[in-house]
């Protein structure tokens, strides 16, 4: 038994490190994202492993003054496998797919983008259909945004709340009504891209956004909640000026 309370906390401690470094780890490229998944998904192992050990040890009598330590394999283990999990239980709940537009029927359309996705895995053409079908189911919700503004107005506003999101500006084109920018995720530094469209429609402006993952088949949801809240911004923006 003393073998086990030692082994515990000294497999908590290595979940724990796994679960940590499998994202800023891929961030710095250091491995690829393939190889952050792998030590996410050991590390919740090595979690549940540590605090089934750490639970055997406090239901077995043994030194009190020692009890802390399965208790801190139990605690950290837990918390180890837990991030794993909610990820996992996350992707589950949505479409395993990694574009998303306000526009099934005519997708805005990457250009200034199209070079900075050269050696991407996922292209940037829409994928058709199949994928509208797919968005339609998980995130009916998902549409354009009308203002009541003239295009060159909705433009300016636009370009304003793409700046607030953070993203790095690759192109404004006022001309054509196109803002493009790359937005990176803040855990494994995954590259997506966004594209946003203004153009006239019978009450003012009409306004679409598509953002695209670069990698990965899903994007357990990342893509859709970016277009929500640039929208928000975007409609906080155009209440606060009015």
């Amino acid at each position: 038994m003393t073998r086990v309370r030692r082994l515990a906390p000294a497999l908590a401690v290595i979940a724990a490190a796994l679960v940590l470094l499998s994202g800023p780890g891929t961030r710095l490229g250091l491995w690829e994202f393939s190889t952050g998944f792998v030590l996410l998904r050991w590390g919740a192992y090595l979690g549940l492993a540590s605090a089934g050990l750490g639970l055997i040890s406090l239901l077995w009598r043994g030194r009190e003054d020692r009890r802390w330590l399965p208790l801190l394999a139990v605690i950290l283990g837990l918390a180890s496998a837990l991030v794993p999990w909610r990820l996992m239980q996350q992707a589950r709940g949505v479409p395993s797919i990694h574009d998303i537009t306000t526009d099934t029927e005519r997708p805005p359309e990457f250009v200034a983008v199209l070079p900075l996705r050269a050696d991407a895995p996922n292209p940037a053409t829409y994928g058709g259909p199949e994928v509208a079908a797919a968005q339609r189911q998980g995130y009916p919700n998902i549409g354009p945004l009308v203002l009541d503004a003239t295009p060159a107005v909705a433009f300016r506003r636009a370009l304003e709340a793409a700046r607030e999101m953070d993203w790095e500006m690759v192109a404004a084109d006022s001309t054509s009504g196109r803002i493009e920018a790359t937005a990176t995720t803040p855990w494994f530094g995954f590259k997506d891209d966004v594209v946003v469209r203004v153009q006239p429609a019978e009450r003012g402006s009409r306004v679409d956004v598509r953002s695209v993952s670069r990698v990965g088949g899903s994007d357990v949801g990342a893509n859709a909640q970016r277009i929500r809240a640039y929208l928000a911004e975007l409609s906080n923006a155009g209440a606060d000026s009015d």
